[in-house]
Formats: structure tokens, sequence, C-alpha cells
């Protein structure tokens, strides 16, 4: 194994606050909601009961040239949006193909793709069902379509773990390159899934907010009155690479992915572990891969996703590791402003999370009407100033399967 460090040089984003990375950072710290009424015509024709969703700000079909739209399902379009900005944020690095990597995950993969396909079959036959809906459709589609643009020859790998997916994908990333596999590694995760039919099982299931008088405030993690998550889409992407590597090129370094934890619950297919003992088993083994103490953390950015159940399921497991002190670590729940990526999430958070290392500040958690006194984490409308010194901070990603994944990032 390598004793090297891994570094990030590169980020990118198209998410429901902004086209790029800078966009979706500057609209979170302004307290900005990406959540709104859907305008498509198959709400009504449905009669779906949740009828907002936070959609991505920029289509992709008005960034990509046409002939590659085309033959992408829109998870792998966003996902090319984000790696291509990463890897330009990075200074396009000169790397051989054979060390170059793509780790990228998604929770669904192709949901569009494939239903639209099922459509046309039943209405005008198999004859003119697209020859290439299966390679648009399969949950690797993203990853694989990276390898194919930057000439990633290393490998290319696809977490599918649900709501952990492009954390867990940051994990292995980091993982691979200590393990002396690439030099670099473009990782991250991508979903467009807010298509009708997980609209309607997210809202059987009453997982989704119901707000639909009042959709920029109906995600509020931690807040008393919280009813359920709201649907996001989009596609973050990372650009890691061991520092010896980065420094030899002269690259510019955001912050060090110093260790991740990736661990499962064996309770139950949707519901996370009351007690929260995978979760908290997750944080530490990230903190022991980077060698700190839980009294290292200086910022959380937690799952936090506004369901009634999952907030106060992750303040238990997260006092688990930090004891009384996690009420005063200072914690964002970003998915009130940005909705919840599903299989793109983690990968949000985490440029999210390294630019408030950067920044020194913790973004605002807009939205909580009445703090949820099971939820006491140390939230704010306002920004929280993380103070000098040296900087530490966990991004938490948890997953229907009993999926956990966190990340740990320190300041360069």
């Amino acid at each position: 194994m390598s004793t090297s460090r891994i570094v990030v040089t590169g980020i990118g984003a198209s998410s429901p606050l902004g086209g790029t990375a800078p966009e979706s950072w500057s609209a979170l710290r302004a307290g900005v909601s990406g959540t709104h009424t859907l305008t498509h015509d198959w709400v009504e024709k449905y009669q779906l009961p949740v009828t907002f969703a936070a959609e991505a700000v920029v289509r992709p079909e008005t960034v990509l040239e046409r002939p590659v739209a085309k033959r992408l399902d829109p998870a792998s379009q966003f996902a090319l949006i984000a790696a291509k900005e990463a890897w330009a944020d990075a200074g396009a690095p000169d790397v051989e193909p054979e060390r170059l990597g793509v780790d990228f995950a998604t929770g669904i993969g192709g949901v569009w793709t494939l239903l639209d396909a099922w459509d046309t079959l039943r209405e005008k036959g198999p004859r003119r069902v697209m020859p290439m809906t299966v390679p648009m459709l399969m949950p690797n589609a993203a990853a694989g379509n990276l390898s194919l643009h930057f000439g990633a020859r290393a490998f290319a790998r696809t977490v599918a773990s649900a709501c952990a997916s492009s954390t867990e994908s940051l994990v292995n990333a980091y993982e691979h390159l200590r393990d002396g596999l690439a030099d670099i590694v473009i990782a991250g995760g991508t979903e467009s899934a807010i298509h009708p039919i997980t609209m309607a099982s997210f809202a059987s299931m009453q997982a989704l907010s119901r707000r639909n008088d009042d959709p920029e405030h109906a995600s509020r993690p931690g807040s008393i009155d919280r009813d359920g998550f709201v649907m996001g889409e989009g596609a973050a992407a990372l650009v890691l690479e061991t520092e010896e590597h980065a420094k030899a090129r002269g690259a510019k370094i955001y912050a060090v992915l110093v260790g991740g934890g990736v661990t499962a619950d064996s309770y139950h297919i949707t519901a996370n572990d009351p007690e929260g003992h995978g979760a908290a088993r997750a944080v530490r083994l990230a903190l022991e891969a980077a060698d700190a103490s839980p009294d290292d953390v200086t910022h959380i950015n937690a799952h936090a996703t506004s369901t009634p159940v999952g907030d106060p399921n992750e303040y238990q497991a997260l006092k688990q590791v930090f004891g009384d002190r996690i009420d005063d670590i200072p914690v964002s729940a970003t998915k009130a402003s940005t909705g919840h990526l599903l299989g793109g999430t983690g990968a949000l958070e985490a440029v999210f999370t390294i630019l408030a290392l950067q920044e020194r500040i913790a973004p605002p958690t807009i939205n909580i009407t009445e703090q949820d006194p099971e939820v006491p984490f140390r939230i704010s409308g306002d920004e929280q100033s993380l103070g000098a010194g040296e900087q530490l901070a966990i991004s938490n990603s948890f997953g229907f399967g009993g999926h956990n994944a966190v990340v740990a990032f320190a300041s360069a």
C-alpha cells in the first residue's frame, strides 16, 4: 500500500442550485432553495400526490452537443457535465491512460431510458426500440462513458448502494489510489430520477414531503415539523490523486481526503437501524483511516434528509461517536437547499464539505422553523464560522439496503 496522501485537485457539479460547483456553492451560502413546483404534463396526467422536486438548474441538453446528449441517459449527461468541469478545474492533467481511473456511482441509473423504451415497445412495437437502450440504461453507463471520454484505462467502476452510492465511490477511489492502482481517479455520482414512477413510489411509502403549497420550504432537516424528503437530481465529480502526483505537476489542492468508512446495518431494506450502530461504525472507520479522533472533527455535513425518523436516528448514531460534543460541532444539512439527489447526493455534499473547509464556514441550513429537541445538532439558518487552525470534516451518506458510507476531509 502507498503511504501517499490523497488530495482533491478538481471539483465539478450540476445541481438544483447551479450549473457549476461555484454557482452551487454560492447559492447554498445565500440560502437559496432549489425546490420548485414541477411543470411537466405528467404530474397532472398521473395525478401525482407530490407535485414538486429539486430539478437541476441547467438542463444537460443545453450544455452538451446534441449527438452526445442523444446517446446518453440524463443521469450520464449530468455525470459528463460535472466530470468535465472537475477535469478542467484540475488543469486537465497529463496522465498515462493506464494510470487514470473512474469510480462513478448512481443509485438507480437510467430510469428515463428504461421506461421510455417500455412505452415505445408497447405503443410502437419492438422495431422502434433504440439499439442503444441497454447501454444507456445500465447503471455503469456513467462510469463507462466517462472512461471513454477521458481515456481512463486503469478501471471504470460503479457503486450502486442507493443514497450512499457516491460517498462509497469516494471511499473506493481513496482506497484504489492508496493501493497504487492509479495516479488519478475521477470519482463522484449522478442521478436523474425525477420521473412519475419514482415520485409515485416514494410518495406511496410516505417518504416524500407533501408541502405542495410551499415547495421551497418543504425540505427542513432537523425542524420539528419536517414531513419527508424532496427529490433532487444532478451530479458532482471530484478529481482525486496522490499527493506526489499532484505536487509533481504543480496542481492546486483543495483538501485532503484522509479516510473513509463503509458498513452495513443488516437491519431493514428501507429503514436504518434506529440505534445507529452501523452508521456510527462507518464514522469510526473513517476517523481511524484518517488517524484522527472524534475530538479533531470541526464540521459535519449530515445526511439529514428531513424524514421524521431518519434525522433523529443519525443524531443518535453520531452521539455514539462524539458523545455530548456532537452538540458543539457546526453541522450543515444541505439537502434543505438541494433536495435529495439519491446516488448523486454524497458527491455533491463532498464538494460542499471541501469548500466549507477551504472557506472555513459551515453553510446555512434553511427552513428550520423550530428545531426538534430530538435532533439538537448545532445547525443554523446562518453560516457558522469554523475558526482558525487545521480543519477536519466528515460527510455522511446512508442508503436503502442498510448502506452506510462516510468520508473525512482535512484542510489542505
